[in-house]
């Protein structure tokens, strides 16, 4: 009877989940959009992938929105109240730098990216699929070992990603001759980094979250 009466504990899970999959769909629209400006495959045009991204990240915001509206008027909470927030913040900060990069593209007008780009957008997708792999194992805490393995994967595509960052770089700035264009590509390059960048974000609060909790 008392039980009953008990406020229950709210779907925060369903909202790591959703935001999860939305990042997921953001890592590959992202790869599609870098691989249009690449002329490897259009997949149905420049704008309309960059559409899509913005359309993901607002998505994302109206969860994250949610799950925080819920999170300040709940008296149950899976784990510390500090913790839900800094993850679905971070969470939401890599679709962020998503639509930035879909941004830029049009705000500077970038026609062509070379294909190395391509190489950092496929890694960048890797990391946004192991995040949304974290977040589905979240709800059990005996999937701790495995979390914490994703943790490490996630952290070493960081590492690929900036040494690959700093191979394309020198190989604009040797081979660009056109000024304009050379700080383009850096924008966009330092932005797919980016991503990598938050995605080692939310795998910090995560593995701070399993290590507290297990």
């Amino acid at each position: 009877m008392f039980g009953a009466l008990m406020p229950k504990e709210g779907k925060y899970f369903d909202y790591f989940n959703s935001h999860g999959d939305l990042i997921r769909q953001g890592g590959k629209t992202l790869r599609q959009l870098i691989e249009a400006l690449a002329g490897i495959d259009p997949h149905g045009g420049v704008q309309a992938l960059a559409d899509e991204v913005d359309r993901l990240e607002r998505e994302a915001d109206k969860v994250t929105h949610e799950l925080l509206s819920q999170l300040h008027s709940a008296f149950i909470t899976p784990f510390d109240r500090d913790d839900i927030h800094a993850l679905i913040n971070s969470m939401d900060d890599i679709l962020d730098v998503m639509q930035d990069v879909a941004e830029s593209i049009s705000l500077y007008d970038i026609q062509r990216v070379p294909a190395e780009a391509c190489a950092m957008a496929e890694i960048t997708e890797k990391s946004c699929n192991k995040i949304g792999e974290q977040v589905k194992l979240l709800n059990n805490m005996d999937n701790a070992p495995q979390i914490l393995a994703l943790c490490k994967e996630i952290d070493e595509l960081e590492g690929e990603v900036d040494r690959l960052l700093r191979k394309c770089m020198s190989k604009a700035f040797r081979e660009e001759q056109d000024v304009r264009e050379l700080m383009k590509l850096k924008e966009i390059y330092q932005l797919l980094e980016s991503v990598t960048d938050r995605c080692k974000d939310v795998a910090g609060c995560i593995e701070a979250i399993v290590l507290e909790n297990s």
